[in-house]
């Protein structure tokens, strides 16, 4: 077969079920693929093909034998970095950091690993996963396939320019202020944030998940029964349930939506970003559904609240090290870090406070509409070699005003792909929906979709 660049996870399965091809066939094109493009791209980290074709080859045996282990048996994925992967360091995308091999497999990685996914590499992220960039002082500059000029965004930088650059079906990336969706608006993926705790993660914090990073709806729905599966380790993690996520597309007729084009504070959204925003809603307004133009949930306290709390978390992070490992951080971080430790404590209590704040904002949302739409990203685009689209640490998160909110308020949340900027870049549409209500994001995205149909101009490096 040759149109393997084509192929979604369910596709592949099909045709190693039908015995079309092979994992080890699949693999073998997978890894000239990359070994072609990624020089370009720079998205991977600890890629390794040889490990790689023995875990395909092994699975081809199995699937000759009919003794698969698992739904996802010989489907290639990678991981982000900040994701654990057992005898790999985990240098969270900066060279200031011990470089120990992990002991042991995080909860995404061993549930893949379970199901007989083959972690062929992971994925690059900025210094402590804390820009939205591909910038980092341990990997190479990851670029946006659409653009190699241009950011691929972040933090989950190299699962973005993977997805986009064909290198295989399914990526995980994690998210704790549009780490997932802002990556997948910026490359035309479909990025999905669930509920917090529905992923069980380790280590976890507050509005921290790790979610899937695809070029299909479908492609999340097939992963998502093996990455939710339960881990104890994850304090925050949800009761788990054994949902059925291959839900038929929504019936929107009647369905209250709120279309947020303001985000309250940070960049406004850029023409071409509403102007594509507004026309999707278009859509589901022609199918039926209400659409109420509503106001933002998030304040300008509240955003520059939480950069006070994080920047004083991170600068006690920071304390730990050598005076020579703290001056190898990227002197972005590293200088927007320091100020925390001058914050007065009362403003940093007042910082966490505000996740609080926006927790209720976002829950009393869901009493007035059913489902939120708004932009993922305010604007197109932005230099590859920059750590923000602002490219300011005084000025750290002003493009997260959109995403930031559902992580404090724990909804699940996707960025599907919703149209192309007059510069050719891809433009990413948020759809929320009330916590717990996960099942709800996939079947509206999956309306979208039909109405919206495939890419077929995904990059050719």
């Amino acid at each position: 077969m040759n149109e393997f660049s084509a192929m979604n996870t369910r596709d592949l399965l099909n045709a190693y079920k039908n015995g079309d091809t092979s994992p080890t066939e699949y693999m073998r094109w997978l890894i000239s693929h990359v070994e072609a493009v990624e020089p370009k791209v720079c998205a991977l980290y600890a890629f390794k093909p040889d490990e790689a074709l023995k875990q395909a080859e092994a699975s081809t045996t199995r699937w000759l034998n009919g003794e698969t282990t698992g739904p996802l048996d010989g489907v290639p994925v990678t991981v982000k970095e900040l994701i654990a992967t057992k005898g790999d360091p985990v240098p969270q995308g900066t060279a200031a950091t011990d470089k120990t091999p992990a002991s042991e497999d995080a909860p995404t990685a061993a549930r893949l690993k379970e199901d007989g996914a083959i972690i062929f590499a992971k994925t690059t992220c900025p210094d402590y996963g804390m820009l939205s960039s591909g910038l980092s002082t341990f990997h190479h500059l990851s670029r946006n396939p659409w653009d190699l000029s241009q950011n691929p965004g972040g933090s989950s930088a190299g699962a973005a320019a993977a997805g986009a650059a064909g290198f295989g079906p399914l990526h995980i990336g994690t998210d704790i202020g549009g780490s997932v969706r802002l990556p997948a608006g910026w490359t035309g993926l479909f990025g999905f944030k669930p509920t917090l705790g529905r992923i069980p993660i380790h280590p976890y914090y507050t509005g921290r998940c790790a979610g899937p990073m695809t070029r299909t709806v479908d492609d999340a729905v097939m992963v998502m029964p093996t990455i939710t599966r339960p881990d104890w380790r994850d304090a925050t993690s949800v009761d788990y349930q054994a949902l059925d996520w291959d839900v038929p597309p929504a019936n929107v007729k009647g369905m209250k939506i709120g279309l947020m084009l303001d985000a309250g504070c940070g960049i406004d959204a850029e023409p071409d970003v509403k102007a594509a925003v507004v026309t999707a809603a278009q859509q589901f307004e022609a199918a039926g559904a209400e659409i109420i133009e509503i106001p933002p949930v998030l304040k300008r306290e509240w955003l520059d609240g939480l950069d006070v709390f994080w920047r004083a978390r991170f600068w006690g992070t920071m304390l730990k090290l050598t005076e020579e490992h703290r001056q190898s951080i990227l002197p972005y971080i590293f200088d927007w870090a320091k100020a925390g430790g001058d914050a007065n404590p009362l403003d940093v209590v007042k910082g966490f406070d505000a996740t609080m704040a926006m927790r209720d904002a976002c829950a009393a949302v869901f009493q007035k509409v059913d489902t939120v739409l708004s932009p993922v990203n305010p604007n197109v685009s932005y230099p590859a070699d920059w750590a923000s689209p602002t490219n300011d640490p005084q000025r750290p998160f002003e493009h997260i005003a959109f995403t930031l909110p559902w992580n404090m308020g724990e909804q699940p949340a996707a960025s599907i792909n919703c149209g192309f900027s007059t510069s050719g870049m891809p433009i990413g549409l948020q759809i929320v929906r009330p916590r717990f209500d996960d099942l709800g994001v996939m079947a509206i995205a999956k309306t979208y979709e039909s109405w919206r149909g495939p890419i077929s101009s995904w990059p050719t490096l």
